[in-house]
């Protein structure tokens, strides 16, 4: 009988401190705000994101929140940057009312964007000021001879990574 008691209390024991391994663990990140406050929770993949904007037509707007990672910010205030969608496509992020910039060597970090995303269509002079706002050389400047379609987004919160 003391050997039934003695067994039940070490399964009881063990049972007690046994870790909850059904639960996974969530990592808590860091971010540095600008703008809104904002939540990570609902982000969508920047592939998701990418998916959206081929489905929109210019004029259109969709309000979103996803993650990415930045590319290039501008290097004179921080007043845009780049998110990669793709290995080959980006979305061009500005700031609702100018009322924000990000940190100038913010690139290459994890970023949350919330606001409304757009298709329009640059300029070749507006194309050339992005260009030497981020710092390229005179002459990738002066390659860029026609509009582009760009997927644009106007931010009303960032998070970004710490």
């Amino acid at each position: 009988m003391k050997k039934l008691i003695l067994s039940l209390i070490v399964l009881a024991t063990l049972y007690s401190c046994k870790e909850n391994v059904t639960a996974p663990k969530q990592e808590k990140v860091n971010y540095a705000v600008f703008g809104d406050s904002i939540s990570a929770d609902a982000a969508i993949t920047e592939a998701k994101m990418l998916e959206k904007y081929q489905t929109l037509k210019e004029g259109d707007t969709v309000e979103v929140v996803f993650k990415s990672k930045i590319v290039d910010v501008c290097q004179k205030k921080g007043c845009w940057m780049n998110l990669a969608l793709s290995d080959n496509e980006s979305s061009f992020v500005k700031f609702k009312d100018y009322a924000f910039f990000v940190p100038l060597n913010a690139a290459q970090k994890e970023v949350v964007v919330k606001g409304k995303a757009f298709v329009s269509i640059e300029s070749v002079d507006e194309l050339k000021h992005y260009a030497q706002d981020a710092g390229k050389s005179q002459a990738a400047i002066d390659s860029i001879l026609k509009p582009k379609t760009t997927f644009g987004f106007m931010a009303d919160g960032v998070l970004i990574k710490k």
